[in-house]
């Protein structure tokens, strides 16, 4: 039998480095908007774009994966996360009046890659040989947390050392990790991937409606846990008055913290993956009502950062639970549930900056701000955090209906 370890150790290191493409761009909100005068609107846009993008590439390996060498497509997308991840960089360092042109075509960029990685790293990771691949995939989806945290660290810390404006020598230096990723793919023995399997176990009605429901909660999933990774720094920052360098160590990173410390867990000692979802979504709830809605800056803080370890397992859960109660799911099954979970990661954070930005300058937002002696975007601000509440909630109603219609094999 082939060794697969590499292969595997690939994986991992992949999305361990990867994660800069996810959490330096909202580290990096602020500083756009002071450097160059970028709304709340025309940055959630740029979280818009990076997960629609991700989901029209998902969306193609759903539907024209056949077209596709895997193997071929999984060496060379690291280097496409290091191209886009360049020019993010270089266009608003060389051409500051085009700078929001060049955040818009270097997320384009890297996006590609980053909904490669979800469409072909989970699959990937499934179809190496073990005997315990439930956990293996949590594994996978922790170091993603991992990287979230080792990103955050180092780029405080280099912020703080050579100032906010010297911010693109940072994405710069992140650049050279997806061509290390590049090297050892190209250098392991890939396991065979199929694109997707057919059964006699389950009628197809069955089958497509579980992979609906699947989808919509991983959807809803996304939904929850990126609102709160691309806005916590910001929330922390504006409404809590706390300094970028703490939002970014005592936010930012302990999330992530909390988010590894989730899935690493379920990955050593996990069991009923149902049972752990719904933990999850309503745990959620909590955190975004509590992180909005109280008057201390103390238990707002804990709302945001626990909401790390209450959607920790929605994403890679609802893969497990897939793989556990849907026989016989390929690439493209990933590839579907890749696409959910981008809508949602894109639609949630997307409209939370529309109603900042929107509430901000209602004569309301000025009233209720007076009130509680808050400015109007703050207020914005929590009311942004109540609607991302609904997400998770939903979720609840998703996995009541899934556990009706998919029961345990």
């Amino acid at each position: 039998m082939p060794n697969y370890q590499k292969a595997k150790f690939s994986c991992y290191f992949t999305y361990l480095a990867l994660s800069s493409v996810f959490c330096l761009p909202p580290m990096l909100f602020v500083t756009f908007r002071e450097m160059y005068g970028i709304s709340y609107t025309l940055l959630g846009t740029l979280v818009l774009i990076n997960f629609c993008t991700q989901l029209v590439v998902d969306l193609v390996f759903s539907f024209f994966g056949k077209y596709f060498n895997i193997h071929k497509t999984i060496r060379i997308m690291p280097l496409i996360t290091a191209a886009g991840m360049t020019v993010y960089a270089l266009v608003p360092m060389l051409m500051p009046q085009y700078a929001y042109a060049g955040l818009v075509a270097g997320t384009f960029i890297f996006s590609v890659a980053a909904g490669l990685s979800e469409v072909l790293l989970s699959p990937l990771i499934a179809a190496i040989p073990s005997k315990t691949p439930d956990r293996d995939m949590s594994l996978l989806h922790s170091l993603y947390a991992y990287g979230v945290l080792t990103v955050v660290l180092i780029s405080t810390v280099f912020l703080q050392i050579f100032g906010r404006e010297n911010w693109m020598y940072l994405t710069l230096g992140l650049a050279v990790l997806p061509i290390i990723c590049c090297v050892l793919f190209c250098t392991s023995t890939l396991p065979p991937m199929e694109l997707s399997h057919s059964t006699g176990e389950q009628t197809a009605k069955k089958r497509t409606t579980g992979l609906a429901l699947c989808a919509l909660c991983i959807f809803l999933g996304g939904a929850a846990e990126n609102t709160m990774t691309n806005w916590i720094s910001s929330y922390l920052e504006n409404v809590l008055r706390i300094s970028k360098t703490l939002c970014d160590i005592i936010g930012l990173a302990l999330f992530a913290v909390l988010l590894g410390v989730g899935r690493t867990w379920y990955a050593k000692r996990g069991k009923n993956i149902y049972r752990v979802l719904v933990f999850g979504m309503v745990g959620a709830v909590v955190c975004y009502l509590v992180a909005a809605l109280s008057p201390i800056a103390a238990l707002s803080l804990l709302g945001c950062v626990l909401t790390g370890i209450c959607t920790s397992m929605l994403w890679p859960g609802t893969l497990i639970l897939m793989e556990e109660r849907i026989p016989g799911v390929g690439v493209t099954a990933y590839a579907l549930m890749a696409a959910a979970g981008d809508f949602g990661s894109s639609v949630a954070p997307q409209l939370h900056g529309m109603v900042v930005d929107s509430v901000s300058v209602s004569r309301w937002a000025s009233q209720m701000g007076e009130a509680l002696s808050i400015s109007s975007e703050q207020v914005g601000m929590k009311l942004g955090m109540l609607i991302a509440a609904l997400f998770p909630l939903l979720g609840v109603v998703v996995l009541m209906i899934l556990k009706r219609k998919l029961p345990p094999r």
